[in-house]
């Protein structure tokens, strides 16, 4: 590996995941690939959104313009390589048959070369790491090693930010269900002590109130549980 590459594989192993969002990790990544390889004018990602692919994460506007070429078509390096998990080359746009409306439209923007690496974790496809020089066979067989490594740890990272705030987001709902369940049985203990009711009836009355106001049962139990405390401040 030349300095470059080393130097930005480091980085992406000190990368902690936590510090930043899934989407800012993705972009973080992105921006350390390009800086990996010294014949990359500008790197993207290709993922899949709600069944498409797309390149949500780039270091230049340029890259997804062009890759939208091969997405309208549903084909080309960027796409290969997510779906076979095997490195994609083009060493000249304008010879590579292949794909001819990803070339035609990277070689409007300044590209002759492509390299496109799967990113995968545990054999579960995460999309594909993608680099797009200026000049024709910019990518050797030592850069595609050297991105290859790179791609490696990238999945990781990338896997890893991916289970760290699914775990996160379930935490929070977790967390929000906790304080829901908690206010209304607050709110029950406030309707058993005023009615005499017992805990299931003091819970039919919640829903009912729910049901008939169009309002979730934690919001009625967040009100009579304010109500009381508003009455109780009151009173002092």
């Amino acid at each position: 590996m030349d300095d470059s590459s080393t130097e930005s594989l480091a980085a992406l192993t000190r990368f902690i995941v936590g510090d930043a969002g899934f989407a800012e990790t993705l972009q973080r990544v992105t921006v350390l690939a390009e800086n990996a390889l010294s014949p990359a004018a500008m790197a993207g990602v290709t993922m899949m959104l709600e069944g498409r692919a797309t390149t949500g994460f780039f270091t230049n506007d340029a890259v997804p313009e062009i890759d939208r070429a091969q997405y309208d078509v549903g084909d080309g390096p960027c796409v290969e390589a997510f779906r076979s998990g095997t490195l994609v080359v083009i060493d000249s746009t304008l010879d590579d048959l292949r794909w001819p409306e990803f070339c035609r439209t990277a070689v409007e923007h300044g590209v002759h070369s492509t390299l496109s690496l799967p990113l995968v974790a545990a054999d579960a496809s995460l999309g594909a790491l993608n680099f797009y020089a200026n000049e024709p066979v910019a990518f050797t067989a030592k850069e595609a090693e050297d991105a290859a490594v790179f791609a490696v740890q990238a999945s990781v990272v990338l896997a890893n930010a991916q289970a760290y705030w699914d775990a996160y987001d379930y935490g929070q709902h977790l967390a929000t269900a906790m304080e829901s369940r908690s206010v209304i049985e607050q709110a029950k203990g406030i309707l058993m002590a005023q009615s005499g009711v017992d805990s299931h009836e003091s819970f039919d009355r919640l829903r009912t109130m729910s049901e008939r106001e169009n309002r979730k049962v934690r919001d009625i139990a967040m009100e009579i549980v304010a109500r009381v405390n508003r009455r109780g401040s009151s009173d002092q």
